[in-house]
């Protein structure tokens, strides 16, 4: 299976469809409040409908802000999964030409205008990162910082008290063991390791 992709940037494409113009419109994003933040952006209030929808991760919405019910939305929607594309946002907009599509004409025109906008996007690859808490005496304190350091984590919440130091560290899933074997090596095994429970996020 493929990594999931995103958005490396904001993209656009429009299209003519029986002189009604579709501006399609899609970023990338991490959360709901900020796809909806784009859509209050790029909606253009003069247009006759701006239709859009989000996928992040488990997370989706679509609007067919008045057109027929779902031949907008849905379709755009539709457009996002079927570009394997996650952490996106995408806003269609219409200018009404004077001639009716049809259910079968919107569904084409508003999928169609976002999947293209999407397929001619520049795309980045989703990392997944892992978080990890270490505890180690304070004599290791250098053998763990050049560790993590060689690993490129991001380190939190460092702390020490008379049994020594913890910190909390952030990096690619896919580095995880990697990372705790070389600890283990550096620190003759002194290092405690535990995992919080919170659920690896993306990125």
């Amino acid at each position: 299976m493929s990594a999931a992709t995103t958005l490396a940037e904001r993209a656009r494409h429009a299209i003519e469809v029986k002189h009604s113009r579709f501006l399609a419109l899609a970023a990338p994003v991490a959360t709901p409040e900020a796809a909806l933040a784009f859509l209050a952006e790029v909606a253009d209030p003069a247009a006759t409908h701006n239709c859009w929808a989000y996928r992040i991760g488990a997370q989706y919405r679509f609007n067919d802000d008045g057109e027929p019910s779902g031949t907008a939305g849905r379709p755009i929607l539709a457009a996002i999964d079927g570009q394997g594309c996650d952490q996106a946002v995408v806003v269609v907009t219409r200018w009404y030409g004077g001639i009716k599509l049809g259910a079968g004409g919107l569904v084409r025109a508003y999928g169609g205008a976002a999947a293209e906008c999407l397929r001619r996007a520049p795309r980045r690859e989703l990392v997944t990162y892992a978080e990890l808490e270490l505890a180690y005496p304070f004599a290791d304190t250098g053998a763990v910082h050049a560790t993590l350091n060689a690993f490129g984590a991001d380190k939190a919440d460092e702390r020490f008290d008379a049994a020594g130091a913890r910190v909390r560290v952030r990096l690619p899933a896919a580095q995880l063991d990697a990372l705790k074997a070389q600890l283990r090596d550096a620190t003759r095994n002194r290092v405690r390791l535990s995992e919080p429970d919170a659920p690896p996020s993306p990125a």
